[in-house]
């Protein structure tokens, strides 16, 4: 990408978000634009990164048998009555955008439990059908009346939510487990550290649920976590009156073992059982011929509050200033930045030209009137993991690159270059 296309503005680091410093600078350079409060535009950067953690879990997902569709986000209030759920959303809990017209009555999609428990029993008529998974990636609305942190309590957000089918309560606990371990390699393969939490069921149901909360500072949950067991649980479940149970799940016996952290809730599943089935009044054939409920699950993750936490995990300081942020080589939509001066023009054209032909993405700052300097702030509110200054010192032949982490360089030939960056 040529950086000229991007149209960034400039900024003043002085001046960012000292909580939210990454996602004010990705504001303040237009990159994130706010409409009002919790609704926003995302900029190439955004997007870019999105649809990679986005394929990152596509490809966990597919690997576990899972089959990606999509629901309408548009709902029918009849729907919603077919599982109870239409009053404990619009007026208890107060969490879905309606819509009331001559056509009927509609809700803007929180989630997507009673179109997927019609989807699949429209497909899934006999247990020779089952066990099935159904996910899909697309935008959710929840009528949040205090959004905080940008995209990490917005109104609108991006989420992956999978609904599972199984025969009986051992399948669909067989399937949570599998879904269990998708959630964990595909935090891992995103670079986040992630705590599997007890959690309560909520307006959603079930009997049993667990949270997947990342360690940040800026997170609004207090998990209590055991390292050596990986287990943890959300401090919120000791205020239950039937917190013995959620303790005795995770075979919790003290408390005080347990260390304490600030974290962010990047994922949610649940057990569902019957709940759905049945109050929808949705069948299987089993192998005698009866009708049978389906056990199901449901499974979300949301994407921006990934993003969300990448970038604010991932902030620079120098000097206890704030200089921007360097995001995870493995995930950055952009791996380098190449920055030049004007004597040395022509080679970072073809440089820029050659890592594209051998598919590496890269940024070209082929803007006018900037000092090398300058150029060198921007690639750290870009969030850019390698750079590269053909500068004065540049012999033609030996690029020097730079990681803007750690800021340590090393020295290679194009070819090398080449192989360093696949």
């Amino acid at each position: 990408m040529r950086l000229s296309k991007l149209n960034i503005k400039k900024i003043n680091l002085n001046d960012v978000d000292e909580n939210y410093s990454g996602q004010d600078i990705l504001m303040k350079l237009g990159e994130l634009y706010q409409y009002e409060s919790g609704i926003y535009g995302y900029g190439n950067l955004w997007t870019k990164l999105e649809r990679t953690v986005e394929n990152i879990i596509i490809d966990e997902l597919d690997k576990a048998g899972c089959i990606q569709v999509e629901f309408p986000k548009l709902q029918p209030k009849k729907i919603w009555d077919q599982s109870n759920r239409w009053e404990t959303y619009t007026k208890e809990g107060d969490i879905m955008f309606t819509l009331d017209n001559n056509l009927g009555q509609y809700g803007l999609a929180p989630t997507a439990e009673e179109c997927a428990t019609l989807f699949g029993a429209n497909r899934l008529t006999s247990y020779k059908n089952l066990p099935a998974t159904y996910y899909q990636i697309g935008e959710k609305f929840r009528k949040e009346i205090r959004t905080r942190g940008y995209l990490f309590r917005p109104r609108t957000f991006v989420m992956m939510d999978a609904y599972s089918f199984d025969k009986t309560e051992e399948d669909m606990q067989k399937t949570y487990d599998l879904m269990h371990e998708v959630y964990l390699n595909i935090f891992k393969r995103v670079g986040i550290k992630i705590i599997p939490t007890v959690s309560d069921n909520g307006v959603i149901g079930g009997k049993v649920a667990e949270e997947f909360q990342a360690i940040t500072n800026l997170g609004e949950d207090k998990t209590l976590y055991d390292e050596k067991n990986n287990i943890g649980i959300n401090k919120e479940v000791l205020e239950f009156e039937n917190r013995d149970e959620y303790l005795k799940q995770l075979g919790v016996t003290d408390i005080e073992s347990l260390k304490e952290y600030s974290t962010v809730e990047l994922g949610n599943n649940f057990q569902l059982g019957t709940k759905y089935s049945e109050s929808m009044d949705l069948y299987f054939t089993d192998e005698n011929g009866e009708k049978k409920p389906y056990y199901m699950g449901c499974y979300g993750i949301g994407l921006g509050r990934i993003i969300a936490c990448i970038i604010e995990n991932n902030i620079i300081k120098y000097k206890n200033k704030i200089k921007g942020f360097s995001l995870p080589y493995e995930i950055a939509p952009y791996k380098m930045q190449i920055i030049y001066n004007e004597n040395n023009k022509e080679e970072a054209e073809k440089l820029y030209d050659h890592l594209m032909k051998n598919n590496i993405k890269v940024i070209l700052d082929d803007r006018e009137n900037l000092s090398i300097g300058n150029r060198i702030n921007d690639v750290y509110v870009l969030g850019t993991p390698k750079l590269i200054v053909l500068g004065n010192k540049f012999d033609g032949k030996n690029y020097e690159i730079e990681d803007t982490k750690t800021n340590e360089k090393t020295s290679v030939t194009i070819d090398e270059l080449i192989n360093t960056l696949k």
